[in-house]
């Protein structure tokens, strides 16, 4: 690895494989609502619903996936979650060709997709954990990090262009792939990795469901941060389609200046996770954490201004690379405060349950501005959202966090 700090073999396999899925992702960004309105001739509401409804019947069915996940080796879990969105996406291409795909299949397979997507992340979470040692976890989230921002700036323009020659069904194809050979990354990545200990109980209760939650809601780090990410990621991702609505209606903006006022940011990510690890080095987690935490909350109010023709366009790319920039420092540092804040048997669990509560705040946010930016104006329901987010470095941690007690973790796997 670069940056004179190698994380070994089994690590550069599941990073290849996680650039790979994340790569075809991207690829396939926007390619259902593409294929609901140009294949199916859905409406506005059909086209609503593949995101808003997939996006929460997918993590209600994820939330006893969880508790699932946590008892059993990490590896298998990862594998198995990326040839269900493999085979899952593959029925979309195999029933048009077929001339039989319909919107209700759309549908679930956005159902299948985000469950999965949810159980993924837990578990990678856990496998990570079990995979480098404390003071490598950092390092690795950065690079993660990085990627991600990474794919985000080529995947987009290049799935672009695949939808312009193919159509939006080949993007699909392309992203159904990309799972594949990251389950055939994370199968090379070999070695031993610890078998969980089992539970008490032969079945599943009800009660195991919420393990994840009332983890997190005793850890007063970890409920903050929560409830800062939640409220954050749902407000800034409600203003997506109001913005969308603002500069390609009433300002006149080309779509191919509305891409670009969203990609080219994000280089701004992959600058900021590159300065994570330095940055910690230098000032602190639990500082960086609370800086980068509250700068990210500072850019959004900036798009109330928002005009029309080239100052606009700057404002918004602008606006975009500073919130980039900021969220490419914490995010990185946040999933390591939270894994080092979590103990090793209740990782999946409480992965699992943050994912959830993410999604569902974000699906939850995005229904009520919509209806914000039909009684307000789109403009006026974006300023909303920005005064709203300049109160959520309110709910940062305060102060850095206490190791997590011998005890505590003793308690943890005598209730697992």
């Amino acid at each position: 690895m670069r940056n004179g700090h190698r994380l070994g073999r089994r690590f550069g396999w599941l990073w290849g494989a996680y650039g790979t899925s994340a790569l075809g992702t991207w690829l396939a960004f926007g390619a259902f609502p593409l294929i609901a309105i140009q294949v199916l001739h859905a409406g506005p509401a059909q086209v609503a619903a593949l995101s808003s409804v997939g996006a929460l019947a997918g993590a209600a069915v994820a939330v006893p996936l969880g508790p699932w996940g946590e008892f059993r080796r990490k590896r298998p879990v990862l594998i198995g979650m990326d040839l269900v969105r493999f085979a899952a996406l593959l029925t979309i291409p195999a029933a048009f060709a077929l001339g039989v795909l319909s919107f209700v299949q759309l549908l679930l397979v956005s159902v299948v997709v985000a469950a999965a997507d949810i159980t993924f992340r837990a578990a990678s979470g856990a496998y990570l954990k079990t995979l480098l040692p404390v003071e490598d976890l950092l390092v690795a989230n950065a690079r993660l990090e990085s990627t991600t921002w990474t794919t985000t700036i080529v995947g987009p323009p290049l799935g672009g262009a695949a939808i312009g020659l193919l159509g939006p069904v080949a993007t699909v194809v392309a992203d159904a792939v990309s799972y594949l050979l990251s389950a055939l990354g994370i199968g090379a990545t070999g070695g031993r990795e610890p078998r969980p200990e089992r539970r008490k109980a032969a079945r599943m209760r009800a009660g195991d469901l919420l393990d994840g939650w009332r983890y997190i809601l005793a850890d007063a780090t970890l409920r903050r941060l929560l409830v800062n990410t939640a409220l954050f990621n749902g407000l800034v991702m409600a203003t997506g389609p109001l913005l969308a609505v603002l500069m390609l209606g009433r300002l006149g903006f080309a779509p191919w200046q509305y891409g670009l006022a969203f990609a080219a940011p994000a280089i701004g990510g992959l600058l900021g996770s590159r300065l994570a690890r330095p940055l910690v080095t230098r000032f602190g987690q639990h500082r960086v954490l609370v800086v980068a935490g509250t700068l990210r909350a500072l850019w959004p109010v900036g798009l109330v201004f928002l005009g029309p023709g080239t100052g606009g366009l700057l404002l918004v790319m602008g606006v975009e690379l500073g919130l980039i920039f900021c969220c490419g420092v914490f995010n990185p540092v946040c999933a390591t405060y939270r894994l080092e804040r979590t103990a090793t048997g209740r990782v999946a669990r409480t992965l699992s349950a943050w994912a959830v509560t993410t999604k569902v705040s974000t699906a939850l946010l995005t229904a009520v501005w919509g209806v914000l930016g039909g009684v307000l104006g789109p403009r006026t329901a974006i300023g909303l959202a920005g005064v709203l987010l300049l109160a959520t470095p309110l709910l940062l941690p305060r102060r850095a966090a206490a190791p997590l007690p011998y005890d505590r973790i003793v308690l943890d796997r005598r209730r697992s």
